[in-house]
């Protein structure tokens, strides 16, 4: 029997069946192996290193307390050093309270050295004005000059600072003027008084037993009054030979009384004002009085 030659019959082999993922796999990938290879090497080993060595919180603790011997160390070693300095430094401090009082104590005996040489050289330059002459004339001008002592009737003034001073505002007129404290004796007060005093009558003045001549300087040294560079603390006595109640009076009445009657008022500063019968005022230091000849038209006196 002739016919078509039979071929085999083809076989399909069934499809292989695919993942639903299959078209993600780069995030498949990523969540199959989200650890790193060295991020997980270094895991296993910390946790190897974990199960056979040292815990974190010891080793914390062990660092804790050697730190804290070290400081301790450091502080113990600062006292020790601190307790063997110690008597030198108290006796360094003896030394210099020692050399402190032996400085103080020599300048003391010259300044009374100098109070004594003071007085002598008054004594003689009163002496040479009676010698030469002078008379009652030359024992005027000594007067004046304040080379000489002198006592009579005559005023008190007590200037003194208030009771509880106390800083004013910017619209102070003292404040603006550079005063810190308003309620404070400040020199342009003292000056004040001082020549109010002299265009009252006074013929002799002074302040806290500092004679006034006319080279005289009221000045301040920060919250300091200053007398000829000699410094004065509150309450301020001045003293002024003359006239006593006419004095008083013509001083209370004048503009520098009627200044200081305003201190008194506004700024509480304390004032009293005594006429004395006798008051006695020291002579200036380092006066010389010289008087003057006339000249004859020889060129000779």
């Amino acid at each position: 029997m002739c016919g078509m030659p039979q071929q085999p019959p083809v076989r399909s082999t069934p499809a292989r069946a695919s993942r639903p993922d299959a078209s993600m796999s780069l995030l498949t990938n990523v969540m199959d192996h989200s650890l790193d290879d060295g991020y997980a090497e270094a895991a296993a080993r910390k946790q190897a290193e974990g199960a056979g060595g040292m815990p974190k919180t010891l080793r914390a603790k062990l660092g804790l307390a050697a730190g804290l011997v070290l400081a301790a160390l450091v502080v113990t070693v600062g006292a020790a050093q601190a307790r063997i300095a110690a008597p030198v430094v108290a006796k360094e401090r003896e030394d210099l309270i020692d050399r402190i009082d032996r400085e103080t104590e020599a300048a003391d005996k010259l300044e009374s050295t100098v109070d004594e040489l003071r007085d002598d050289v008054s004594a003689r330059q009163r002496e040479a004005l009676r010698e030469s002459g002078g008379g009652d004339q030359a024992e005027l001008v000594g007067i004046l000059a304040g080379a000489v002592e002198v006592h009579g009737p005559g005023i008190k003034l007590v200037v003194d600072d208030a009771k509880e001073a106390s800083t004013g505002g910017d619209s102070d007129p003292r404040e603006t003027s550079g005063f810190s404290d308003t309620g404070r004796v400040r020199d342009r007060d003292l000056q004040r008084v001082v020549n109010g005093l002299w265009a009252s009558g006074a013929e002799a003045v002074s302040i806290n037993g500092q004679r006034l001549t006319a080279l005289s300087a009221i000045r301040a040294a920060g919250d300091a009054i200053l007398v000829d560079n000699k410094p004065l603390v509150p309450p301020y006595t001045v003293l002024a030979v003359g006239d006593g109640k006419n004095l008083s009076t013509r001083f209370q009445d004048s503009a520098d009384g009627l200044y200081l009657h305003a201190l008194q008022e506004n700024f509480g500063i304390r004032t009293a004002i005594s006429v004395e019968d006798d008051v006695r005022l020291p002579a200036a230091p380092s006066v010389i009085v010289r008087t003057a000849q006339p000249r004859t038209e020889k060129g000779t006196s």
